[in-house]
């Protein structure tokens, strides 16, 4: 089996709050030879979690440990992600544990009472001094420790420390995004309300001439106002239990959700209070304020103050609508823009493969020889990285330069170029022509050598020495054009490529047409050579475009949020379209009986709705080009923003609202005058 493996000390569960349902968290990783699984992988293995406890699993095949523990599944809430825990001290033989230089572990420190961070932090310096202080001077190192609290680990901004990680600064966007549409639900509450007040004008009336006083009125209408929340945030709660499975699958990871938190019920109560007094105010105050004599006579006129606060408020819920309609054209093609950028390799048709079992490892070369005989297969390259993914940064002593020198490294075998189709520009390839190409020869990309101040042509020869990998100097034999390594994110940074034995990934590229056989042929390689392993692949275009699945779910739910938003503020203005032909039902009459055609009666009602339309473009488009830009900082490469966005974002808007306006316009302008006029 291939589980997702913790190696921690043998305190892990006293330390940590994972509950063992079998076995004692004080002794169950004290031995080396023990492990303890989660509930749910005891039981797929062994069936049930009593049958697994006392079993015996293998780890990489030569080493037995015990089950001496049986774990909760960890919650889909947790930072760590993890099926089996294994004793560290496993490894306690090996470099990465007994040297001070390696620093791939993580330490979880408790403080004492009354201890700051800050205060332990001090002591820091002299502690690396201590025990890294000589290796890191002579390898040109320059490490620091820091803490991180705990409850800030999520948002921590870390790829490749094997966690679960968020964004903040995504989680406040999309919050507010949420609290937005709420806002524009309330507004339309508020206009549909308070359009309606002529209705209730008499009812009004009625109950002050009975001796209501203002303050009762206002309290019914907010209590109304609450009531209609709360029946809607219990139908939201029905609906939200329905829709999270594929909100899971949307977010793409697991969450962990329950209807019987205390917290939960008092949030929503809250946000029940909260909605219910915005939504309710104003037209509670607004219709309490009638005057009772006009209200029973049916002379109640609403007032051009009412109508100038409803059109500000359909300027606001448009505004909003347009600002996501603009990040939504704006992120689409942002993300079209990276999908379809030519990144500097080939990345079509081929597969990579984790070396990461002692099988494999041991037999590389043989499973590489065995696919380069394939006919169905281009090229093979044995890699400590592959483009999209880890690369380490190692520190240079370079000729002509008076300091030490950082850049991205990847360890290679000599057929990385072919394999993944880089240009040479300066020099040569790594070549067995030249037998001291393994231990002297280096390659390097234009922009490395642009920052130490060399053409391609100049960087022909000049030597670099990386002490921690090579006891000698290297020479650069070749210039390779650049190339996009890391994410689109990211510039193109400075890489050197040298011959090393340090191989964790293995690209395998097919020939035209030849993806399903050679698939099959990497498949039986890699069984001939490690069959008690799993066969685990991907392919190298979706290597680099996971990269970009948080800014492609981004994209889908800001898109989502987008439509829900403008069909809410749509709502609004029909039922303002509806108000407006009804105020007006008697003019729309005599209009027609005077010979204004349905086109002149539609334009004319919709005139005046699709002013604040107008009004929120003009608002939104520039806020909405600066939050966009801000957005699209974070991308060295990025699309151009066009005026036609702008002015698409613009036309939506107004051939929706024209759309939903004209539906109740047409219809009063069909109308037959006859009724309209009866009664004059």
């Amino acid at each position: 089996m291939k589980k997702k493996v913790l190696n921690a000390d043998s305190n892990f569960f006293s330390f940590f709050s994972y509950p063992l349902i079998i076995g004692n968290p004080n002794t169950a990783l004290k031995n080396s030879g023990s492990v303890v699984l989660s509930e749910t992988t005891a039981i797929k293995y062994f069936g049930t979690k009593e049958n697994a406890f006392g079993k015996t699993v293998m780890l990489d095949k030569d080493t037995p440990l015990e089950v001496t523990g049986i774990m909760k599944d960890v919650p889909a809430n947790s930072h760590l992600d993890f099926e089996l825990v294994i004793p560290l001290s496993n490894y306690s033989h090996l470099s990465w544990m007994t040297q001070w230089i390696n620093n791939g572990l993580y330490t979880y420190v408790k403080l004492a009472p009354q201890i700051a961070s800050a205060e332990v932090e001090k002591e820091f310096p002299a502690f690396m001094e201590k025990y890294m202080g000589s290796d890191m001077r002579q390898f040109g190192f320059d490490f620091t420790l820091s803490l991180s609290s705990l409850e800030d680990i999520y948002f921590h901004n870390s790829s490749f420390d094997g966690l679960r990680h968020g964004d903040k600064t995504v989680v406040f966007i999309f919050l507010s995004i949420a609290v937005l549409i709420l806002v524009i639900a309330c507004i339309n509450f508020m206009n549909l309300s308070t359009i309606r007040a002529a209705e209730r004008s008499k009812e009004v009336g009625l109950r002050k001439v009975l001796g209501a006083l203002r303050n009762n009125l206002i309290w019914q209408f907010i209590g109304e106002s609450v009531l209609l929340t709360a029946i809607s945030c219990v139908l939201a709660v029905g609906l939200l239990y329905l829709v999270m499975p594929y909100y899971v699958e949307l977010l793409g990871h697991p969450i962990s959700f329950s209807f019987a938190g205390v917290y939960l019920w008092l949030f929503l109560l809250g946000v029940i209070v909260a909605v219910g007094f915005l939504a309710g105010s104003y037209p509670a105050f607004f219709l309490s304020a009638f005057s009772p004599i006009q209200a029973l006579k049916g002379k109640l006129r609403l007032g051009k103050g009412g109508s100038m606060f409803r059109q500000a408020l359909v300027v606001v819920q448009f505004s909003i609508s347009v600002f996501l309609i603009v990040g939504t054209i704006i992120i689409t093609r942002q993300m079209d823009y990276v999908r379809n950028t030519q990144l500097g390799y080939n990345q079509e048709q081929s597969l990579t493969l984790r070396l990461d079992n002692n099988d494999i490892y041991e037999n590389m070369h043989v499973f590489k020889s065995e696919l380069e005989r394939n006919s169905a297969v281009e090229a093979v390259s044995l890699m400590s990285g592959e483009p999209g993914g880890f690369f380490d940064m190692h520190t240079f002593d370079v000729e002509g330069q008076p300091e030490k020198w950082s850049a991205s490294t990847e360890f290679a075998d000599f057929e990385i170029v072919k394999t993944l189709g880089l240009k040479i520009i300066a020099g040569r390839d790594f070549s067995p022509s030249f037998t001291t190409d393994t231990a002297s020869a280096l390659l390097i990309n234009r922009t490395a050598a642009d920052k130490l101040g060399w053409t391609p042509e100049e960087a022909i020869g000049k030597w670099m020495e990386n002490k921690v990998r090579d006891t000698t100097r290297r020479m650069v034999v070749g210039v390779v054009e650049d190339f996009n390594f890391h994410s689109l994110k990211r510039g193109i940074e400075p890489l050197v490529i040298a011959p090393n034995n340090d191989r964790r990934v293995a690209v395998v590229r097919f020939k035209p047409g030849n993806v399903k056989a050679g698939v099959a042929a990497v498949e039986a390689a890699y069984k001939s050579v490690a069959s008690a392993y799993p066969f685990q692949y991907s392919f190298l275009d979706q290597q680099f475009h996971n990269l970009y699945k948080k800014d492609i779910r981004q994209q889908m739910i800001l898109s989502l949020f987008a439509g829900l938003a403008i069909f809410i503020a749509c709502l609004g203005l029909f039922g303002l379209a509806a108000f407006a032909a009804n105020k007006r039902y008697k003019e729309i009459g005599v209009r027609k009986v005077l010979g204004s055609s349905v086109t002149d009666i539609v334009l004319l009602l919709s005139k005046d709705l699709l002013k604040p339309v107008l009004i929120a473009n003009c608002i939104a488009l520039p806020i909405g080009y600066y939050a966009m830009n801000n957005w699209l900082q974070e991308f060295a490469y990025k699309t151009p923003m066009s005026w036609w966005i702008f002015a698409l974002a613009a036309m939506l808007t107004f051939i929706v609202a024209f759309g939903t306006v004209s539906i109740k316009a047409l219809k009063a302008a069909m109308a037959n005058p006859v009724k309209s006029l009866r009664s004059e």
